[in-house]
């Protein structure tokens, strides 16, 4: 196994380029992005993920599971590397830090290299804007089972520490593929798969339409959703009722809507 080392100095070149991540352009120049915390750090792990170097700090440790997931992290090649409490914090993100941060390589997936498979549910995310949002539109479609997400004219950055702690580990399990729209409207028609958009300007309600059929949830970004072109094309246009005053909802929870609903037809389905 690799030998560990103790870094107590900030100026370390280690620890720097590590805690540089945090920004975006140093992550894209890399090609590599923090993770932050055991739950994602356990998942990526489970999911087959590597991490090629761990930052660890005993004295912020929460529980007694630690100590495992070192080791395994450890056997499958990664450089651990201890830190003191006031040099970790320069790798935290969280305002509770507790004591692990991992370095991974980025993964970016073309959308030809995805075989759906039978009857797929599909999320197609156009242009989201905020982390935070598509952290949680990743969490509930692993809560889901959703087969893939298809991340087109992408504006945020996948591995924003932001996604990676909303997402809750989700971002290691649910297969993702980049592409722009018109490629993936293109790759849907050839896949015979249907789309679905979300609409104020329509009478279907969204539990009113078939989702067990191969299905592709489409949502858009959060000041103008989805665009025309996608609203053309879509199959399926549905609405979510809203009885308040509100005339939206947050793509997140528009999102984890609509795939509850299809989760819950192929439930009853089998």
């Amino acid at each position: 196994m690799p030998e560990r080392l103790i870094i107590t100095s900030a100026q370390n070149p280690r620890l720097k380029r590590a805690a540089a991540l945090q920004d975006r352009r140093d992550r894209e120049r890399e090609q590599a992005f923090l993770i932050e915390g055991y739950r994602a750090l356990r998942r990526a792990m489970n999911n087959g993920y590597p991490i090629h170097e761990l930052f660890i700090c005993p004295e912020l440790f929460q529980g007694e599971n630690e100590p495992a997931l070192i080791d395994e992290c450890e056997a499958t090649g990664a450089q651990v590397i201890q830190l003191p409490p006031t040099l970790f914090g320069k790798l935290a993100y969280r305002d509770r830090p507790e004591g692990l941060a991992g370095v991974a390589p980025q993964r970016h997936r073309p959308l030809a290299e995805f075989t759906p498979g039978p009857a797929p549910l599909l999320l197609v995310a156009v242009a989201i804007e905020k982390p935070g949002n598509l952290g949680t539109m990743l969490r509930s479609a692993d809560a889901t089972g959703v087969t893939g997400l298809i991340l087109c004219d992408r504006c945020t950055d996948l591995h924003n520490p932001n996604v990676v702690r909303a997402s809750t580990g989700a971002l290691f399990s649910v297969p993702i593929f980049d592409a722009d729209s018109a490629t993936a409207r293109a790759w849907l028609r050839a896949q015979g798969i249907r789309t679905l958009a979300a609409t104020p300007h329509t009478e279907a309600i969204y539990t009113e339409v078939d989702l067990t059929q191969p299905t592709a949830i489409v949502v858009g970004c959060e000041m103008l959703g989805l665009d025309d072109a996608w609203l053309s094309d879509a199959d399926l246009k549905v609405r979510i009722p809203m009885l308040g005053q509100a005339d939206s909802l947050n793509v997140a929870t528009a999102t984890t809507i609509l795939l509850y609903e299809a989760a819950r037809q192929r439930a009853w389905r089998h």
